[in-house]
């Protein structure tokens, strides 16, 4: 029976990724796994069409985004540890998301990946593009959560 030890569950805070954090959170308490939670904040394009954006102002939205996330991942992680008693570290990247997120996989040798089916764009689209290409392109198995 696969017993994975490393449960990485990339989030973006919407209900979504709450429903595969708490397929996971499952999965760790069965198995003493360790989860790697991770939030990738979105790199701002400065340009769209013929408006641009100031550089200052994009940099204190992502500054902004990051300690908003902080923010919430904190009070998730001390939720969760204190109700569950788990070992789960936590971070934010900045990037394309699923590239960040099969980067940390590959640094961190997670054997298994837990990520929702859609993001925050929720049921517009078919499968969310980033749990697609996650699934598709990660070194280790993905659990689609729905």
């Amino acid at each position: 029976m696969f017993a994975p030890k490393s449960i990485l569950v990339p989030t973006d805070f919407s209900e979504y990724s709450d429903r595969a954090l708490k397929e996971a959170v499952d999965i760790a308490v069965q198995n003493n796994s360790k989860i790697y939670l991770l939030h990738v904040v979105d790199k701002l394009q400065p340009c769209a069409v013929d408006y641009c954006i100031k550089e200052e102002v994009l940099i204190a939205v992502e500054k902004e985004s990051i300690r908003a996330a902080q923010e919430k991942m904190q009070k998730e992680v001390d939720r969760i540890a204190k109700e569950k008693k788990l070992d789960i570290v936590y971070d934010i990247k900045t990037g394309v998301p699923w590239e960040e997120i099969l980067k940390e996989q590959s640094e961190r040798k997670n054997d298994l990946i837990v990520i929702a089916s859609h993001g925050r764009t929720g049921l517009l689209h078919h499968l969310g593009s980033v749990a697609d290409k996650v699934m598709r392109s990660a070194k280790c198995p993905v659990l689609l959560v729905r």
